[in-house]
Protein backbone atom coordinates (compact mmCIF):
# COMPACT_ATOMS: atom_id res chain seq x y z
CA UNK A 1 0.00 0.00 0.00
CA UNK A 2 2.68 2.82 0.64
CA UNK A 3 4.67 1.80 -2.21
CA UNK A 4 1.36 2.87 -4.33
CA UNK A 5 1.31 5.96 -2.56
CA UNK A 6 4.97 6.18 -2.86
CA UNK A 7 4.46 5.56 -7.03
CA UNK A 8 1.09 8.05 -7.47
CA UNK A 9 3.19 10.53 -5.34
CA UNK A 10 6.16 10.35 -7.30
CA UNK A 11 4.78 9.98 -10.91
CA UNK A 12 1.55 12.12 -10.41
CA UNK A 13 1.42 14.62 -7.38
CA UNK A 14 4.99 15.82 -7.79
CA UNK A 15 4.86 16.37 -11.32
CA UNK A 16 1.89 18.71 -11.06
CA UNK A 17 3.34 20.55 -8.50
CA UNK A 18 6.30 21.15 -10.40
CA UNK A 19 4.35 22.20 -13.54
CA UNK A 20 2.17 24.39 -10.81
CA UNK A 21 5.48 26.12 -9.71
CA UNK A 22 6.68 26.31 -12.93
CA UNK A 23 3.73 27.98 -14.56
CA UNK A 24 3.50 30.64 -11.62
CA UNK A 25 7.06 31.15 -11.78
CA UNK A 26 6.68 32.15 -15.80
CA UNK A 27 3.41 33.91 -14.80
CA UNK A 28 5.10 36.02 -12.32
CA UNK A 29 7.98 36.92 -15.10
CA UNK A 30 5.45 37.23 -18.15
CA UNK A 31 3.60 39.76 -15.60
CA UNK A 32 5.28 42.68 -15.65
CA UNK A 33 6.10 42.41 -19.51
CA UNK A 34 2.78 42.40 -20.15
CA UNK A 35 1.97 44.87 -17.56
CA UNK A 36 4.54 47.71 -19.57
CA UNK A 37 3.36 46.46 -23.32
CA UNK A 38 -0.41 47.48 -22.42
CA UNK A 39 0.87 50.09 -20.23
CA UNK A 40 3.11 51.47 -23.42
CA UNK A 41 -0.25 51.22 -25.41
CA UNK A 42 -2.76 53.31 -23.42
CA UNK A 43 0.05 55.75 -22.95
CA UNK A 44 0.77 56.36 -26.81
CA UNK A 45 -3.30 56.88 -27.14
CA UNK A 46 -3.11 59.45 -23.80
CA UNK A 47 0.02 61.14 -25.17
CA UNK A 48 -2.02 62.30 -28.72
CA UNK A 49 -5.05 63.42 -26.75
CA UNK A 50 -2.78 65.26 -24.69
CA UNK A 51 -0.91 67.09 -27.29
CA UNK A 52 -4.32 67.61 -28.79
CA UNK A 53 -5.31 69.68 -26.06
CA UNK A 54 -1.92 71.37 -26.13
CA UNK A 55 -2.25 72.57 -29.50
CA UNK A 56 -5.96 74.18 -29.20
CA UNK A 57 -5.11 75.58 -25.92
CA UNK A 58 -2.27 77.14 -28.05
CA UNK A 59 -4.43 78.36 -30.38
CA UNK A 60 -7.19 79.70 -27.98
CA UNK A 61 -4.19 81.47 -26.09
CA UNK A 62 -3.20 83.54 -29.68
CA UNK A 63 -6.70 84.27 -29.99
CA UNK A 64 -7.91 85.57 -26.66
CA UNK A 65 -4.76 85.78 -24.77
CA UNK A 66 -5.13 83.59 -21.94
CA UNK A 67 -5.74 79.78 -22.01
CA UNK A 68 -9.29 78.12 -20.73
CA UNK A 69 -9.56 75.57 -17.33
CA UNK A 70 -12.62 73.22 -18.85
CA UNK A 71 -12.41 71.28 -21.99
CA UNK A 72 -15.92 72.21 -23.12
CA UNK A 73 -14.78 76.10 -23.71
CA UNK A 74 -12.01 73.95 -25.72
CA UNK A 75 -14.64 72.00 -27.80
CA UNK A 76 -16.64 75.49 -28.16
CA UNK A 77 -13.79 77.62 -29.34
CA UNK A 78 -13.25 74.11 -32.15
CA UNK A 79 -16.37 73.85 -33.59
CA UNK A 80 -17.32 78.00 -33.36
CA UNK A 81 -13.50 79.75 -33.29
CA UNK A 82 -11.76 81.23 -35.91
CA UNK A 83 -7.86 81.90 -36.03
CA UNK A 84 -5.68 83.88 -38.16
CA UNK A 85 -3.97 82.15 -40.58
CA UNK A 86 -0.81 83.31 -43.27
CA UNK A 87 -1.52 82.22 -46.71
CA UNK A 88 1.32 82.56 -49.27
CA UNK A 89 0.23 83.08 -53.03
CA UNK A 90 2.82 82.25 -55.63
CA UNK A 91 6.47 81.16 -55.19
CA UNK A 92 9.72 83.72 -54.28
CA UNK A 93 11.78 81.12 -56.43
CA UNK A 94 9.72 82.17 -59.31
CA UNK A 95 11.38 85.05 -60.92
CA UNK A 96 9.01 85.90 -63.33
CA UNK A 97 6.33 86.13 -61.11
CA UNK A 98 8.43 88.26 -58.38
CA UNK A 99 9.31 90.51 -61.54
CA UNK A 100 5.65 91.16 -62.32
CA UNK A 101 5.03 91.44 -58.66
CA UNK A 102 7.45 94.41 -58.88
CA UNK A 103 5.87 96.04 -61.63
CA UNK A 104 2.37 95.80 -60.11
CA UNK A 105 3.02 97.34 -56.73
CA UNK A 106 5.03 100.30 -58.51
CA UNK A 107 1.73 101.31 -59.96
CA UNK A 108 0.45 100.16 -56.16
CA UNK A 109 2.65 102.92 -54.44
CA UNK A 110 0.36 104.65 -52.36
CA UNK A 111 -0.83 101.04 -50.69
CA UNK A 112 1.05 99.38 -47.76
CA UNK A 113 0.53 96.43 -45.72
CA UNK A 114 -2.53 94.56 -45.53
CA UNK A 115 -4.05 97.20 -47.87
CA UNK A 116 -1.54 96.23 -50.18
CA UNK A 117 -1.66 92.48 -50.09
CA UNK A 118 -5.71 93.08 -50.00
CA UNK A 119 -5.63 94.41 -53.19
CA UNK A 120 -3.18 92.18 -54.81
CA UNK A 121 -5.61 89.29 -53.58
CA UNK A 122 -8.15 91.30 -55.38
CA UNK A 123 -5.92 91.36 -58.43
CA UNK A 124 -5.25 87.52 -57.99
CA UNK A 125 -8.72 86.75 -57.44
CA UNK A 126 -9.40 88.39 -61.20
CA UNK A 127 -6.74 86.85 -62.85
CA UNK A 128 -4.12 88.47 -62.22
CA UNK A 129 -2.05 84.79 -61.75
CA UNK A 130 1.24 85.77 -62.00
CA UNK A 131 1.76 87.39 -58.46
CA UNK A 132 4.04 86.65 -55.26
CA UNK A 133 2.39 87.64 -51.95
CA UNK A 134 1.30 86.67 -48.59
CA UNK A 135 -2.06 87.48 -47.00
CA UNK A 136 -4.07 87.18 -43.60
CA UNK A 137 -7.26 85.82 -43.54
CA UNK A 138 -9.46 84.22 -40.88
CA UNK A 139 -10.69 80.29 -40.94
CA UNK A 140 -12.55 78.03 -38.69
CA UNK A 141 -10.63 76.07 -36.45
CA UNK A 142 -12.20 72.80 -36.96
CA UNK A 143 -11.13 73.67 -40.70
CA UNK A 144 -7.30 73.98 -39.83
CA UNK A 145 -6.59 72.27 -36.61
CA UNK A 146 -6.37 68.17 -36.74
CA UNK A 147 -8.05 68.68 -40.06
CA UNK A 148 -7.92 65.30 -42.36
CA UNK A 149 -7.22 63.76 -39.17
CA UNK A 150 -8.70 60.67 -38.92
CA UNK A 151 -8.03 59.75 -35.21
CA UNK A 152 -9.05 63.15 -33.80
CA UNK A 153 -12.47 63.03 -32.69
CA UNK A 154 -13.35 66.47 -30.79
CA UNK A 155 -16.49 64.54 -28.16
CA UNK A 156 -13.72 62.51 -26.90
CA UNK A 157 -11.71 65.44 -26.16
CA UNK A 158 -12.61 65.26 -22.28
CA UNK A 159 -11.99 61.46 -21.40
CA UNK A 160 -8.98 59.61 -20.23
CA UNK A 161 -8.64 56.69 -22.68
CA UNK A 162 -9.57 53.51 -21.46
CA UNK A 163 -10.77 54.74 -18.09
CA UNK A 164 -14.26 56.96 -19.13
CA UNK A 165 -12.83 60.01 -16.66
CA UNK A 166 -12.40 63.22 -16.57
CA UNK A 167 -9.03 64.91 -17.64
CA UNK A 168 -8.07 66.77 -14.99
CA UNK A 169 -7.45 70.31 -16.27
CA UNK A 170 -6.64 74.07 -14.71
CA UNK A 171 -5.99 77.62 -16.26
CA UNK A 172 -4.50 80.23 -14.06
CA UNK A 173 -2.41 83.59 -14.64
CA UNK A 174 0.50 83.38 -12.76
CA UNK A 175 2.74 86.47 -11.53
CA UNK A 176 6.35 85.42 -12.92
CA UNK A 177 9.11 88.04 -12.14
CA UNK A 178 6.40 90.44 -12.14
CA UNK A 179 4.82 90.19 -15.55
CA UNK A 180 1.63 88.07 -15.54
CA UNK A 181 2.00 84.62 -17.22
CA UNK A 182 -0.91 82.46 -18.63
CA UNK A 183 -0.35 78.91 -17.46
CA UNK A 184 -2.57 75.81 -17.96
CA UNK A 185 -1.77 72.41 -17.34
CA UNK A 186 -4.32 68.37 -18.23
CA UNK A 187 -3.57 65.46 -15.99
CA UNK A 188 -4.17 61.79 -16.82
CA UNK A 189 -3.37 59.71 -13.36
CA UNK A 190 -2.08 56.14 -13.58
CA UNK A 191 -5.15 54.98 -11.63
CA UNK A 192 -7.31 56.19 -14.34
CA UNK A 193 -5.28 55.70 -16.97
CA UNK A 194 -4.43 51.81 -16.08
CA UNK A 195 -7.42 51.07 -14.85
CA UNK A 196 -8.18 47.21 -15.06
CA UNK A 197 -4.71 46.56 -15.34
CA UNK A 198 -2.65 44.78 -12.51
CA UNK A 199 -3.53 46.62 -9.45
CA UNK A 200 -0.35 45.90 -7.09
CA UNK A 201 1.95 46.91 -10.68
CA UNK A 202 0.19 50.20 -10.79
CA UNK A 203 0.97 51.07 -7.25
CA UNK A 204 4.38 49.84 -7.87
CA UNK A 205 4.68 52.16 -10.54
CA UNK A 206 2.46 55.25 -8.55
CA UNK A 207 5.34 54.64 -5.78
CA UNK A 208 8.22 54.77 -8.05
CA UNK A 209 7.25 58.06 -9.43
CA UNK A 210 6.45 59.63 -6.25
CA UNK A 211 9.97 58.69 -4.83
CA UNK A 212 11.18 60.57 -7.98
CA UNK A 213 9.75 63.61 -7.21
CA UNK A 214 7.18 63.50 -10.45
CA UNK A 215 3.95 63.16 -11.10
CA UNK A 216 1.84 59.48 -11.36
CA UNK A 217 1.16 60.00 -14.75
CA UNK A 218 1.05 61.83 -17.94
CA UNK A 219 0.54 65.46 -18.19
CA UNK A 220 1.06 68.41 -20.29
CA UNK A 221 1.74 72.25 -19.49
CA UNK A 222 2.26 73.25 -15.34
CA UNK A 223 0.46 75.91 -13.25
CA UNK A 224 3.43 75.55 -10.26
CA UNK A 225 6.00 76.93 -13.37
CA UNK A 226 6.25 78.46 -16.51
CA UNK A 227 7.53 75.01 -18.50
CA UNK A 228 6.73 75.77 -22.07
CA UNK A 229 3.44 73.52 -22.35
CA UNK A 230 6.09 70.36 -22.32
CA UNK A 231 4.77 66.76 -21.32
CA UNK A 232 6.57 65.42 -18.98
CA UNK A 233 7.04 62.01 -21.63
CA UNK A 234 9.07 64.50 -23.34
Amino acid sequence: MGSIIKKIFTFLILPLCIAGLVYLLVDSIQQPVKFNKVKAYRESIAVQRLKDIRDLQVAYKNVNGKYVSTIDSLKKFYNEGKIEVVMQVGSKDDSLAMANTRKVKAKLRGLRGDKLNNKLMELYKNGERNLVFSTKTNVFVKDTLFHGRTDFHIDSLAWIPFAGDSIEMKAITKMVSGVRVPLFEAKMPYKALLKGMDRQLRINLEAEKEDQGRYSGLMVGSIDAPNNNAGNWE
